[in-house]
């Protein structure tokens, strides 16, 4: 294959490979999802989180022990006389119910100084609590919240049970007092006092025997999803802090855990005042309200707000700042970053006068003390490979990969087979999935499959088209033309079947003739001379190769008799070293450009010895049928 032919299967070849490239890159461009259709920050964040969030509970159980009550004579007595002398001064009115109202608020202001403890003592068995936020930190199961969501002090303890386990007393007790006062009817302002005195009474003086507390998490059972098969599983307390305002921390950790989802801690560098703040966790106002499902009850909330300032308390522990609503339950939650790392856990929020959180201001300590205190207890926060394929799922589904997400929800399912959403996500993939809303790409290995596939038919087409177009000049080409001889075989001759070698001793001439070895006593009526071609016996015009040299003294005599091409003539039958030199001819059938006047040919200097070959073998075919000279 000469020069040409490579120019010309290189410019086919490329232009294959183009049209290839081409067809591969319009088919295997995906679709891309409408800007409009971008998925908010929040609504990523809180799927991709959520898991890791949990509700948990503290419980304190035991039996509440309360005495009886009893007047103390002297006290009254002086009360009584007050009472007169209050009336005769026209300081109060001096019907029954003005005076009763003047005795009971005068011992709702010192309860012990006019009632005293007596037997016998009452018993009651009462279970008090609460419920806050926690979050996983590793996949084995240790989980951070806040320190006064896991203990409660001496005080807070009374006054809670106070509030749940007496209630039957001091309803009991206030109803006795009131009876005492004969021929006296109380209206709801009495009753309410009277109890009051009692609430006092009995908080001041009630024992708590047989104490236990207990922590735990609540967890949906396997299966997926948040509902009512959700259990508590039982938490054991391994570090805790000072609550508010010192550094309340807390870590809690729940055995015979594996592939619990978790989350990401950030830095506190992460964040600074202006940036959106997220919050997650259970608001009371849900779980402590009967109106709600069990099911509404167990979803985390999200709220959002932004950063406002950098705080510090007088015990020095740094606290951040934010307008990020919060209430009561979400104390321990996870705060995270606009990424969805941990940048914080929220603590406390201010209160109004009559106990009503406020959602203009909440607190927040930062992850550098959640950091600290992991590593006093060797803990590192990791994520599990059910968070990993889990959010790559999420990836997938929000990008409407539903075929692609669909097999790594499952994967999630099997790894953790409690995660509270995955079932969800399963079920929505699917149905996605069905009604042809899937835009999931096709794999690579199809779009180079479809590019191989389009370059064998382009270059097959072309192909084809190659070899009509030879056809075609081969047809048009003159009858009994001798074909071009193969690169490297021996040219064909008209007695053999086989190549046409010079026979010694079998009556020829081995007098090359323009490279060609002639039949003895047979000569060329006219060759191409070398100053342009010339026609032979029979009529046939011989082109001139450019760059062959046919003058006489192109040649020299070698030591056997026969001509010798000089160096520079085009043509070198033997090379020194005694090996046959062929010049590759051009393919059968292609004709070398014509020269337009006062150009200079194609190729000019480059003998085209495909078309010197054919002539030679014309001339051969046209001497062969004369008949030989006397």
């Amino acid at each position: 294959m000469d020069g040409n032919i490579r120019k010309y299967f290189g410019r086919l070849t490329g232009g294959m490979a183009a049209i290839a490239a081409f067809a591969l890159l319009v088919t295997a461009a995906p679709a891309s999802a409408d800007p409009g259709d971008e998925i908010p920050v929040g609504t990523r964040l809180a799927a991709r989180t959520h898991p890791a969030v949990q509700l948990t509970s503290i419980t304190y159980s035991g039996e509440v022990v309360v005495p009886s009550s009893q007047a103390k004579e002297a006290a009254w007595d002086q009360l009584t006389n007050e009472a007169t002398q209050a009336v005769l001064a026209g300081k109060i009115p001096s019907d029954e119910r003005s005076i009763a109202k003047f005795l009971f608020q005068r011992v709702a202001s010192d309860v012990d100084r006019y009632l005293a403890p007596v037997g016998p003592e009452r018993t009651v068995k009462a279970q008090v609590g609460g419920m806050c936020t926690g979050w996983w930190v590793t996949p084995d199961g240790y989980m951070v919240t806040g320190a006064h969501c896991v203990q409660m002090s001496d005080q807070e303890l009374s006054q809670t049970f106070a509030q749940q386990a007496l209630e039957k007393f001091n309803k009991q007790d206030a109803k006795d007092m009131i009876n005492a006062l004969r021929n006296f009817e109380a209206d709801k302002e009495m009753i309410e006092l009277v109890q009051q005195i009692y609430v006092t009474f009995n908080s001041t003086h009630l024992e708590i025997r047989g104490l236990q507390k207990s922590l735990s998490v609540l967890q949906s059972l396997p299966g997926g999803g948040v509902d009512k098969t959700a259990k508590e599983v039982p938490a054991e307390l391994v570090s805790v802090g000072e609550s508010y305002p010192g550094k309340d921390f807390a870590l809690l950790k729940v055995n015979g855990q594996q592939n619990l989802p978790t989350v990401p801690l950030g830095e506190d560098v992460d964040v600074q005042t202006g940036d959106t703040l997220y919050i997650s966790g259970f608001p009371g106002l849900v779980t402590n309200t009967p109106w709600f499902s069990v099911e509404s009850k167990l979803d985390p909330a999200l709220t959002e707000g932004p950063y406002n300032a950098k705080r510090s308390t007088q015990e020095g522990v740094p606290y951040i700042q934010t307008q990020a609503p919060s209430y009561h339950g979400n104390s321990g939650g996870p705060v995270f970053s606009r990424a969805g790392n941990v940048v914080g856990m929220l603590i406390a929020g201010t209160v109004s006068e009559n106990g009503e959180a406020s959602e203009n201001e909440s607190f927040v300590l930062p992850v550098s003390i959640i950091k600290e205190k992991l590593n006093e207890k060797n803990v590192k926060p990791s994520a599990s490979l059910t968070t990993t394929k889990y959010n790559e799922a999420l990836d997938d589904f929000f990008n409407r990969h539903y075929k692609d997400a669909l097999p790594k929800f499952r994967e999630v399912q099997a790894l953790f087979p409690s995660h509270p959403y995955v079932a969800k996500y399963i079920t929505d993939s699917q149905q996605a999935i069905s009604s042809g809303k899937d835009e999931t790409p096709q794999p690579m290995w199809v779009w180079i499959a479809v590019g191989a596939g389009a370059l064998i038919i382009v270059g097959g087409g072309l192909l084809l088209l190659l070899l009509l177009r030879r056809r075609k000049k081969d047809s048009a080409s003159p009858q009994g033309q001798a074909p071009s001889p193969a690169y490297g075989g021996p040219y064909p001759g008209p007695n053999s079947g086989g190549g046409y070698p010079a026979q010694v001793g079998g009556g020829y001439d081995r007098q090359p003739v323009n490279g060609q070895v002639l039949p003895q006593g047979w000569q060329p009526q006219s060759l191409p001379p070398a100053d342009g071609p010339a026609r032979t016996a029979g009529g046939y015009e011989a082109p001139r190769p450019g760059g062959y040299d046919q003058r006489p003294d192109a040649h020299d005599r070698r030591s056997d008799g026969h001509d010798r091409q000089r160096p520079g003539s085009g043509y070198d039958p033997q090379r020194p070293d005694g090996a046959t030199q062929y010049v590759r001819p051009a393919p059968y059938g292609q004709q070398r450009p014509h020269a337009m006047p006062g150009q200079a040919p194609a190729d000019a200097g480059a003998p085209d010895v495909a078309d010197l070959e054919r002539e030679i073998a014309e001339l051969r075919r046209q001497l062969q049928h004369r008949r030989p000279e006397a």
